[in-house]
């Protein structure tokens, strides 16, 4: 890598002091500076150096996320409009984006650096928000408050009215979202290498009932019914809205939005066929565990089965 400085972007709440600790004494043995989002400074060694947020991915090289597919999605929005590669290093559970585990962490930085990796492009969903400038790489959703009815929308594409929806929430994604809330609320599995957009209702009570999957030029527009509830607006997991009773969703499918690092792109694929298996099985984490062939299970993160529901 031709310049020598990493950047941190850490769990907002997870303790990520072992993690960051084996990143600094590495980054020290390899003459490497590290930066971190001014927030977190109280958090990381007095070595690393702080910038404001908005300044992290123009002074990386390389972005290392430490947490789960959260803190990852943070790092792609983040770096939107100077994409760098993202290094995801595990501390959530199931985890679809992220690849490395603390204890492989330091031959993954010797290949981030020496450029022994293949990138992987993402895309996002870019557009207004009732009011809102968002960036989504997994999803925008519009959710019902609870007991306060439905979420009642129409949709139209290319401003070409398509129908309405009366549900319990609406789920708009890119393909890395199909994994998400609207695998979730019943929507397909899309690869990440299909440029498309997914609209998929959750509980519909009536109009489109099945997800619709559009291509990555349209359109996307949904509109708020005067009959709709009160709705709390996501935007990857993270509400943007509260209480929205009109507004419209407008987006549009931005390719390339994201370079996530990929040290062994089939291993990963592989895990996370088992994952997505995993989480449709209705057994606790102990129940699967004693399914498992011997000596298996131990190898098994436990991070890496599901949690209770």
């Amino acid at each position: 890598m031709a310049g020598d400085l990493l950047g941190l972007v850490l769990h907002p709440t997870r303790d990520v002091s072992e993690v960051v600790g084996i990143i600094e004494r590495w980054a020290a043995r390899h003459g490497r500076t590290l930066a971190v989002r001014a927030e977190d400074r109280h958090r990381v060694p007095a070595s690393v150096r702080a910038v404001p947020a908005e300044e992290l991915p123009a002074h990386s090289d390389a972005l290392i996320s430490v947490g789960g597919d959260g803190t990852m999605l943070g790092a792609l929005r983040l770096a939107v409009r100077d994409p760098k590669p993202v290094l995801g290093v595990h501390l959530g559970r199931v985890g679809f984006l992220i690849e490395v585990e603390p204890p492989d962490l330091p031959r993954a930085l010797d290949r981030l650096v020496e450029h022994d990796f293949t990138v992987e492009s993402r895309a996002c969903l870019a557009g207004d928000v009732c009011g809102d400038e968002v960036v989504a790489f997994n999803d925008v959703a519009l959710v019902r408050r609870p007991g306060s009815g439905f979420v009642t929308a129409t949709l139209a594409v290319d401003d070409q009215r398509y129908g309405y929806y009366r549900c319990d929430a609406l789920v708009v994604s890119t393909p890395t979202g199909s994994t998400a809330y609207s695998y979730a609320a019943g929507g397909p599995l899309v690869s990440p290498a299909t440029q498309a957009v997914v609209v998929t209702p959750s509980a519909p009570m009536a109009g489109i009932s099945r997800s619709v999957v559009l291509a990555p030029d349209d359109d996307v527009r949904l509109e708020l019914r005067p009959d709709s509830a009160p709705v709390v607006v996501e935007v990857d997991g993270l509400v943007v809205r509260d209480a929205a009773t009109q507004g419209t969703v407008r987006l549009r499918y931005q390719p390339d939005a994201g370079l996530v690092v990929r040290l062994d792109p089939r291993r990963y694929r592989e895990r996370n066929q088992l994952k997505l298996s995993l989480l449709d099985l209705p057994l606790l984490p102990d129940q699967l565990r004693e399914l498992l062939p011997d000596g298996l299970a131990e190898h098994l993160p436990r991070r890496d089965l599901p949690p209770p529901r």
